[in-house]
C-alpha cells in the first residue's frame, strides 16, 4: 500500500516537472519572438520612402525618380492649368464681343454731317499745273535709315502717320471708324527704329523716336511694375510716369467715345541697337551704364528721376515702353495751352481756390471760353476721363489754335494715371459737383457701360488685350478694372445729385449735343 502511494507521487511529480519545463520553453519562445518585433506603428507609404533614402545604396537617379510625383498627379495638375487657361479664354472672348457690340450700338455710330473745308486741320494741294507739280511732292533726302519715298496728293501713296494727321478735325482726331488707327500702331509697335533722341521739357524722361517712314512718336519707358500701387507718401506732382498708364488711356478714351488720345501701343525695346546705337543725342548716350546684374541702363536728364538711383534698365536689354504717335509739327498746326480753372496748387500746404469756394464754377461760367459754346461740357468730359483712371496731374490742356474755342480738347500726358487702384480721389470730381453739366452723348455713353452687355471693366480688359504688350502680362491689374465700374458708378451717382438740385432750381444739367448734329 505504502509503497503504490509512493509511486503515485513519483508520477505526479514527474509530470509537473514536465509541465513546468514545458512552460518555461513556451515562455522562451514568445519572449524571443517579441523581442525581435518593430517598437513603431506602419509608417505611411511616403515615410517608407523617406526611411528608404536614408540608405547608403541609393544613386542621385533613383532619389530623384522617388521625389517625382506619380503621373496621375501631374496629369491632374496639367489638366487643371489647362481647364483655367481656358476659362479665360473664354472670357476674353466674350469681352472682345462686348467690345464690338459696343462700338455697333447706335451711340458710337451716330451719323455726322458732312465735314466742311475749314472744319479739317490740314489739308493736301488740289491738282496743280504740271509746271508746279515739283511743290506738291515730297521726296525723301535718302539718308541712312530712311526709306526713298515720294508722297503727292493720293492718300494711298501716304504712311499711316500721314494719314492720320490729315484725319484730325474740329471735332476729334480720328473718326470712330477708321481702319488707318489699327494699321498706324501696328507700324509704331514693329517699324525699325532709325533714331531715338530726348525730348526737351517735361519733368521725367521721355524720348523720341523716329521709323524709316519718317513717322515719330513717343516713348516713355516703363518705370513701375503693373502691380504696384502709388506710394501714399507722395505728392500727386512727384508721382512716377507709368508706361501702361499712358496705353491705357488711349484705350479708355475711345471706349468712351471721345477719340482725344493720340494713338499710344506697348513695345518692347532693345536698349543697345534701337536707343543707344542709334541715338544722336550726346547727353543722352552719356548716362548708358551697366548695372551689377548685367541689365543696360540710362537715366538721361530731367527734371526729376533722372539719375543713377532711378535709372531705367532692360532685362538684361529689353525694355517695355509706351510709343505715342506725334501729333502735326507747330510749324504747321500751332496749339495753344491752356490753364485748369480747377489746377491744383502743387503745393505741400496751400489749397486751391477751388478748394475752398463751394461756388467757385459761377465764376468760371462767366469767363471765356467757358462762357459759351462747348468749353464747358468739353472739359467736363476731361473730367470724367481723369477721375475714371484716377489723374491729378491736369494742370493745363491743349486746343488747335486754328479752330478757336468752338473745338475739342486734347487729352494728351497721361502717365500719371491708374496709380491707386485701392483709393478713389474725389476731388478730381469737383468741377462736375460744382457746375453740375454734362453732355447728353456722354452721360448716355456712361449709362451703357454701368450696363451687363456693355460693362466697363470687360470692354476696357479685352481692348487693352489687343496691345503687343498684353503677351507679356495684362496691361492692367484686375483691381484697378474693378476701380474702373466703381468709379463709373461714383460719375452717374454724382450726375443724379446734380440733377435733383437742379430740379429744384429750374435748371438743366443735360447739355443736348444732339441738337448740335441736326
Amino acid at each position: 500500500m505504502t509503497w503504490r502511494m509512493y509511486r503515485r507521487s513519483s508520477t505526479i511529480c514527474l509530470s509537473l516537472a514536465f509541465i513546468t519545463v514545458f512552460l518555461h520553453l513556451l515562455l522562451a519562445i514568445a519572449s524571443f519572438s517579441i523581442h525581435h518585433l518593430p517598437c513603431d506603428p506602419p509608417l505611411p507609404t511616403r515615410t517608407h520612402v523617406l526611411r528608404d533614402l536614408t540608405g547608403p545604396n541609393y544613386t542621385l537617379e533613383e532619389m530623384g525618380g522617388l521625389a517625382d510625383p506619380p503621373t496621375d498627379a501631374n496629369q491632374r495638375y496639367s489638366s487643371y492649368k489647362n481647364a483655367k487657361k481656358d476659362a479665360r479664354n473664354i472670357s476674353l472672348e466674350s469681352d472682345l464681343l462686348k467690345l464690338r457690340a459696343l462700338f455697333d450700338h447706335p451711340l458710337y455710330t451716330i451719323p455726322r454731317p458732312t465735314i466742311p473745308e475749314d472744319d479739317w486741320l490740314l489739308r493736301v494741294k488740289p491738282k496743280v499745273k504740271a509746271s508746279e507739280r515739283s511743290s506738291q511732292m515730297w521726296s525723301s533726302a535718302s539718308q541712312d535709315g530712311y526709306e526713298d519715298v515720294k508722297w503727292n496728293s493720293s492718300s494711298s501713296s501716304h504712311p499711316p502717320w500721314l494719314r492720320f494727321h490729315l484725319g484730325i478735325t474740329r471735332w476729334g482726331l480720328y473718326p470712330h471708324t477708321d481702319p488707318n488707327i489699327e494699321l498706324l500702331t501696328q507700324q509704331l509697335a514693329t517699324l525699325h527704329i532709325v533714331s531715338a533722341v530726348q525730348k526737351s521739357g517735361g519733368t521725367q524722361l521721355k524720348l523720341v523716336m523716329s521709323f524709316p517712314n519718317y513717322g515719330q512718336a513717343l516713348f516713355k519707358p516703363m518705370k513701375q511694375e503693373r502691380h504696384e500701387e502709388t506710394n501714399y507718401n507722395l505728392y500727386y506732382f512727384s508721382d512716377f510716369e507709368r508706361h501702361n498708364a499712358e496705353i491705357a488711356a488711349f484705350h479708355l478714351d475711345r471706349i468712351l467715345g471721345y477719340r482725344r488720345v493720340p494713338p499710344v501701343v506697348g513695345r518692347l525695346v532693345d536698349v543697345v541697337k534701337e536707343i543707344k546705337d542709334v541715338t544722336t543725342d550726346r547727353k543722352l548716350a552719356r548716362t548708358f551704364f551697366t548695372s551689377p546684374v548685367g541689365n543696360v541702363c540710362f537715366y538721361g536728364q530731367c527734371s526729376y528721376y533722372c539719375s543713377t538711383e532711378h535709372a531705367v534698365c532692360g532685362r538684361p536689354r529689353d525694355l517695355e515702353g509706351s510709343l505715342a504717335v506725334m501729333l502735326p509739327d507747330l510749324s504747321l498746326a500751332s496749339r495753344r495751352s491752356w490753364r485748369s480753372p480747377w489746377r491744383r496748387s502743387y503745393s505741400r500746404s496751400k489749397l486751391a481756390k477751388w478748394e475752398t469756394d463751394p461756388d467757385y464754377c459761377s465764376t468760371v461760367r462767366k469767363t471765356p471760353p467757358y462762357d459759351k459754346g462747348t468749353r464747358l461740357v468739353d472739359f467736363m468730359d476731361m473730367v470724367i476721363l481723369d477721375f475714371l483712371m484716377s489723374n491729378m496731374d491736369r494742370h493745363h490742356y491743349e486746343t488747335f489754335e486754328k479752330f478757336g474755342n468752338n473745338t475739342f480738347l486734347l487729352h494728351l500726358d497721361n502717365g500719371r494715371a491708374f496709380g491707386r487702384h485701392s483709393k478713389d480721389e474725389p476731388s478730381i470730381l469737383t468741377p462736375l459737383k460744382q457746375c453740375c453739366r454734362i453732355r447728353r452723348s456722354t452721360w448716355l455713353r456712361l449709362r451703357l457701360l454701368a450696363s451687363p452687355q456693355y460693362h466697363i471693366s470687360d470692354v476696357m480688359r479685352a481692348s487693352l488685350s489687343l496691345d503687343p504688350l498684353h503677351k507679356v502680362a495684362p496691361l492692367l491689374a484686375e483691381p484697378h478694372l474693378s476701380a474702373l465700374s466703381r468709379r463709373l458708378n461714383t460719375v452717374l451717382e454724382t450726375v443724379s445729385r446734380c440733377q435733383e438740385q437742379q430740379k429744384e432750381k429750374g435748371s438743366s444739367v443735360i447739355y443736348d449735343d444732339f441738337a448740335d448734329l441736326k
